[in-house]
């Protein structure tokens, strides 16, 4: 049953990721002519779409679909747990571990587009419409701490510097809420 519920973690890990990622762009008002964002906004639209009509934005978040992902990242583990043990017991807890969750899954769509962005740095002569998003999304967070840390030699290192806070946070957020966020 650890195969099945590796493939079931992995899947609502991916899409929440997705989703996520929809808020992201839309926050950070990054092109959405853009091949990688029209991909974001058709895998996600068919939930969204009839969610935006229910449920307003709050200034520039959408609300709907943030509702969407904390919805995915609590389905995840009523479905994990009726892989694993055959039965689905809801508890009050699972709103805590769904929040957690989504948190988490920012964290980890933080790193990976920084992991993205500076794999194509090195690789894409800049040419590339994901690296153009990539750019977009990060930029906001990249760019003080150039300011702090200007590059040296050539290399930037403000992606290395928020990898190393990502890192810290991580290690934070275990030693307050304890092991299960290192299982979630």
């Amino acid at each position: 049953m650890n195969s099945i519920g590796f493939l079931v973690s992995t899947a609502f890990d991916l899409y929440i990721m997705i989703v996520l990622l929809r808020i992201w762009l839309q926050w950070a008002r990054a092109d959405f002519y853009n091949p990688f964002s029209q991909f974001v906004v058709k895998a996600t639209q068919p939930v969204v779409g009839p969610l935006r009509r229910m449920i307003p934005p709050i200034g520039g978040l959408d609300l709907a679909t943030l509702i969407f992902a904390y919805l995915l990242s609590m389905g995840k583990f009523l479905i994990l747990q009726l892989v694993l043990n055959g039965t689905i017991l809801f508890s009050p807890e699972f709103l805590w571990i769904g929040a957690l969750s989504l948190l988490k899954a920012a964290g980890g769509l933080l790193f990976w587009v920084l992991l993205i962005r500076a794999i194509l740095s090195w690789v894409s002569q800049g040419r590339s419409p994901i690296e153009f998003v990539m750019h977009q999304l990060t930029e906001p967070m990249t760019a003080p701490i150039r300011r702090i840390i200007p590059a040296m030699g050539g290399l930037d290192l403000s992606v290395l510097v928020l990898f190393i806070g990502l890192q810290f946070a991580n290690f934070l957020m275990g030693d307050l809420i304890g092991p299960i966020w290192f299982q979630l």
